[in-house]
């Protein structure tokens, strides 16, 4: 056998040990081939991608090469696919022509609910129409949605679509034919740079001008409507009378809330109930959203199933899950219509509606896949979503719900065990699962609540688990039942049931919101910080392994970003009012006069605002001056009519800035080294924000920030013909 040693031939070689480098390369590649169809989820990413993306250009951009990308790039990822390519090259390319579909689908939705914007008219006119539906009340009043006919210095073709009109007085019900006499502007603009732009949200609610009336409503003689305005205004109508019996069954006050939550109008909402439910963390359950959704059609579908299951000749002939299924799915379209479908409700009933149908498929109801497509179906039939907190706030809720689930551990069943223990351990489990499941949820809108409403609730999980059984098992489905019956009589048991819900619900709120400390102020990060979460919260969500945690701190961009230097002043659009920062406040020259404008800048810049003291300013009827340059940085003159020479100079001799709701034609000497701005920069700016620099003064303004897009283009007010 030769010199060799045998027992040497059977001793294996050594094993060659990996180095760290491969063993890191060999994990990662079982982290991405672990995926398999979960790549499929960001596809829906990629697309509201594509319409974000479309929403931050400054300028608008024409169809045409949109088009072509996505045509482009759709035919390469099927070529690909046709190819038999590998997935590092169909990957990309898919997610490149989800990408340029998303951008394509926000220009044509654009371009197809593009409509009349009013002017802004320098006198009061008069204005004819329908009122399609009541608006939720605001600071000045109650407020309606109009269909106008006839207003008077447009004509036909520049008439808005819809109004929204601040009306004195109760409302007037759907349906009734109107005519105001008030003031006619555009819908406004943002408050401050990058803050909340309302008139974007109403471009695509077909919006296209707001009125303030200066007297009562009166009726009017009016041609009959097209029949899909009467359809619309039917509908509304009975809408308004449900919530008017619900009033009328429980108080104003709780009958207020109920009516919210079933028909979607606030108008009896007393001020401080909605001041306790967003300082407690309960104000979503007001807004008709994915939770009133789930809570209506999850009751329905549990009902149903269960009255199949009794009866057992119809149990032996069908399928109880999917005749539930349907009975739900009828439930979610009813509800959808009863509400008044708001944009929230829609894009609530299109992801519980996916879930019906996907056990009517005999597929799994509550999935990551069913998620994604129920996100596809909202993002191309309302691209503008994506840009709003309601939708954000939604679906990174969700996606964190059902990560949760899929995370969950299967719970092993008991053996023997007796009844009081089996209770015992299954009440535990569901107060631990409410507990994970809230706070997994304000987890996962939490950047998004600090982006958008500068306010955290810092009691919002301790006031979301109180009240949570209480809203999912009673006060939703008496509230449900009751609407259902109450048309014909029957509803006051179950309404009184759900009245006795609101009542606690209430309590529960205004004690959270008494609490030291309830609420927090939260500066805005940069605006491309929030997209850095978004991405960090969804990666946690979707990826599957380990290396999902690697988004928990871009998840948590919004809260460690460190926040831009706070603005020196700030001068709201039109320059009626100002307000200027100091310390951790924000000093109002005008307090009651545009306030909502400045609360929402100052929460923004997460400060305090609180109103000007009377000592060290000088004040007229139509402006006011620091007496010395530490009273304040700004001269305010919100007349209508420009100050004199000597008035002027005396403003520009007090402040190093000087604001004049009117148009100045020439400055005195006085104002030399004085920033003055006028009527002619609010005009084309919109509000401004400006900081002090060793160089001078750096300003900012809205128009800058929102570019020249459909919904920020004015029309000349000169244009009315005079009709």
């Amino acid at each position: 056998m030769g010199g060799g040693s045998v027992r040497a031939a059977l001793i294996p070689p050594e094993t060659a040990i990996p180095s760290l480098g491969a063993r890191f390369a060999a994990w990662l590649a079982d982290e991405v081939s672990g995926q398999g169809l979960r790549w499929r989820l960001w596809t829906p990413v990629a697309f509201g991608g594509g319409c974000g993306v479309y929403f931050l250009l400054k300028a608008e951009p024409p169809l045409w090469p949109l088009v072509l990308a996505a045509l482009a790039t759709s035919i390469l990822w099927l070529a690909a696919r046709r190819t038999g390519q590998p997935r590092r090259i169909t990957l990309p390319l898919l997610m490149l022509a989800c990408f340029a579909l998303g951008m394509t689908a926000a220009k044509i939705r654009t371009e197809r609910v593009e409509g009349p914007i009013a002017p802004a008219m320098s006198q009061p006119t008069l204005v004819e129409g329908w009122v399609l539906d009541v608006d939720s009340p605001g600071q000045r009043g109650h407020r309606i949605v109009v269909a106008p006919t006839r207003i008077r210095g447009l004509g036909p073709e520049a008439t808005p679509i819809r109004l929204r009109a601040t009306i004195k007085g109760e409302p007037p019900p759907p349906g009734s034919p109107v005519r105001l006499f008030g003031i006619l502007n555009p819908p406004p603009a943002p408050a401050s740079p990058g803050a909340y732009d309302f008139g974007r949200n109403a471009f695509f609610q077909g919006m296209g001008g707001v009125v303030f009336a200066l007297g009562e409503t009166r009726p009017a003689q009016l041609d009959e409507p097209p029949w899909r305005l009467r359809l619309m205004m039917a509908v509304n109508g009975a809408r308004y009378a449900l919530a008017q019996r619900i009033v009328a069954r429980l108080g104003e006050r709780t009958g207020g809330v109920a009516a919210a939550m079933v028909t979607g109008h606030e108008t009896w909402i007393q001020q401080d109930d909605l001041d306790a439910m967003r300082d407690s963390g309960l104000a979503h359950i007001l807004s008709i959203s994915g939770l009133h959704m789930a809570v209506v059609g999850g009751f329905v579908f549990f009902a149903v199933r269960l009255g199949v299951a009794a009866w057992p000749w119809l149990a032996l002939r069908v399928s109880g899950r999917k005749v539930a299924a349907v009975a739900g799915l009828a439930a979610v379209l009813a509800y959808l219509i009863v509400s008044g479908a708001p944009p929230p409700a829609e894009r609530a009933a299109i992801t519980a509606s996916i879930a019906f149908i996907a056990i009517l498929l005999d597929r799994q109801a509550i999935t990551m896949h069913g998620l994604a497509v129920a996100a596809l179906i909202v993002l191309a039939t309302q691209p503008e979503a994506i840009v709003t907190p309601g939708f954000q706030m939604s679906f990174a809720a969700t996606a964190a719900l059902v990560a949760l689930v899929e995370a969950w551990p299967a719970r092993p069943r008991e053996i023997s065990a007796p009844w009081p223990i089996v209770a015992v351990q299954r009440f535990g489990g569901w107060i631990f699962a409410a507990c994970m499941a809230s706070l997994v949820a304000g987890m996962a809108t939490g950047p998004f609540a600090m982006q958008h409403f500068n306010r955290t609730a810092i009691y919002g999980l301790f006031a979301n688990l109180a009240t949570s059984p209480v809203a999912d098992f009673i006060m939703m489905p008496a509230l449900a039942l009751g609407a259902l019956l109450e048309p014909v009589g029957l509803g006051g048991p179950f309404l009184w049931v759900a009245g006795k819900g609101v009542d606690l619900m209430l309590a529960i709120g205004h004690w959270t919101a008494d609490l030291p400390g309830a609420v927090q102020t939260v500066a805005s990060a940069p605006d491309y910080v929030l997209p850095i979460a978004f991405l960090g919260v969804l990666w946690v969500c979707l990826w599957k392994g380990r290396l999902r945690w690697l988004g928990l701190p871009f998840a948590c961009a919004v809260m460690i970003w460190p926040r831009a230097p706070t603005p020196t002043l700030w001068i709201g659009d039109g320059g009626t009012n100002a307000a200027f920062s100091e310390g951790r406040e924000a000093v109002a020259i005008r307090p009651g006069v545009r306030e909502f404008a400045a609360d929402l800048w100052s929460r923004r810049r997460g400060l305090a605002l609180v109103a000007r003291p009377d000592e060290g300013w000088t004040c007229q009827r139509y402006g006011c001056a620091p007496v010395s340059p530490g009273a304040g940085p700004i001269a305010l003159w919100w007349g209508k009519r420009a100050p004199d020479a000597e008035a002027l100079a005396a403003l520009c001799a007090s402040a190093p800035v000087v604001s004049s709701r009117a148009r100045l034609s020439v400055l005195p000497a006085a104002c030399e080294g004085t920033l003055v701005l006028d009527g002619v920069d609010y005009a084309r700016g919109g509000a401004v924000e400006l900081w002090r620099t060793p160089q001078g003064w750096r300003a900012v303004w809205t128009s800058d920030v929102r570019g020249d897009r459909p919904w920020s283009r004015l029309p000349d007010p000169d244009s009315a013909d005079g009709a």
